[in-house]
């Protein structure tokens, strides 16, 4: 991973995202996007979506969301191409990128309410929840698991799955890894949490479930997948996501990638630990989604 990304995001005074967002845009940017994907840009209602198809998406009738990485305050769609055409791939799914608001000048919950207005969306549009994964890494893996709880607590059906990578879902920083892992992961650090929190959602609890899902009430919810990388700060966050899920009854599992960093399975145009990740991330969407007629094989 990128070590002037992370020391340019520490540098930055606070709030200084106008920057912070442009150097992590050109940071995305590296990965390479294959040639064969397409991309359609759209709106699930007042949210920016982003659509993604491969060859190996053709005829599916399964649906990813996927909800990008930065934190809560930068990231976008567009930097998630690369991505997005790698997961379709070997999901053998349609992904769908949202653009959700960004804080600080959409803080808490702007977010989690445009996850909301997706799905209900989607669901108006006539996809079935059955045939919806949810996911998201970083931030991302965070919001979906908010999300899911928002969904659930709403009355809506809930999807047939969720995968939270990596994700930001303690700011109580109560995990060990926080403190463990802080300096040997070379993308994220706590004092850079710690300061992104702030912005993200003010003076509010940081233990309240919106913000800090693992404190949540998981039972009730579909198959969830977690995975974090063994040296990132943000390991204990998904532990503690798939044991409280565990213990409220849910099929979850934690899957923990040895000497990954975090985020890596962003990485899946260069790193076989990244493809190997989405590969088992495809298997369970299959394992999840309704049963449909496609005969693609991924790439």
């Amino acid at each position: 991973m990128n070590r002037e990304l992370r020391d340019a995001w520490a540098a930055q005074s606070i709030p200084g995202y106008p920057e912070t967002r442009r150097i992590f845009d050109e940071w995305l940017a590296q990965f390479i996007i294959p040639g064969e994907a397409r991309f359609s840009p759209s709106y699930a209602g007042t949210v920016p979506v982003l659509h993604v198809d491969t060859p190996a998406s053709l005829g599916s009738t399964r649906t990813i969301v996927h909800f990008h990485s930065g934190g809560y305050l930068m990231g976008s769609s567009n930097g998630y191409r690369s991505f997005g055409a790698h997961l379709s791939s070997h999901a053998r799914a349609h992904v769908v990128l949202p653009d959700y608001r960004l804080a600080p000048e959409n803080p808490f919950p702007a977010a989690i309410q445009d996850g909301l207005e997706l799905y209900e969306q989607l669901l108006r549009d006539g996809l079935s929840p059955s045939s919806i994964v949810l996911s998201g890494d970083s931030a991302g893996g965070g919001l979906v698991c908010v999300l899911v709880q928002w969904i659930r607590d709403q009355g809506l059906p809930v999807p047939a799955g969720v995968v939270s990578i990596c994700p930001v879902a303690d700011y109580t920083h109560s995990g060990r890894s926080r403190q463990e892992n802080d300096g040997k992961d070379p993308l994220v650090l706590r004092e850079l949490l710690l300061a992104m929190g702030s912005d993200y959602f003010g003076d509010r609890d940081p233990s309240a479930p919106g913000l800090s899902p693992v404190f949540g009430n998981w039972s009730g919810l579909p198959p969830m997948r977690f995975y974090a990388g063994s040296i990132e700060v943000l390991r204990d966050d998904a532990k503690m996501c798939a044991e409280a899920a565990i213990s409220a009854g849910v099929d979850a599992t934690y899957t923990e990638g040895e000497e990954m960093a975090h985020i890596w399975p962003l990485f899946a145009d260069r790193l076989p630990e990244a493809r190997q990740t989405l590969a088992e991330i495809g298997e369970f969407v299959g394992s999840v989604c309704s049963v449909d007629t496609h005969e693609h094989a991924v790439g």
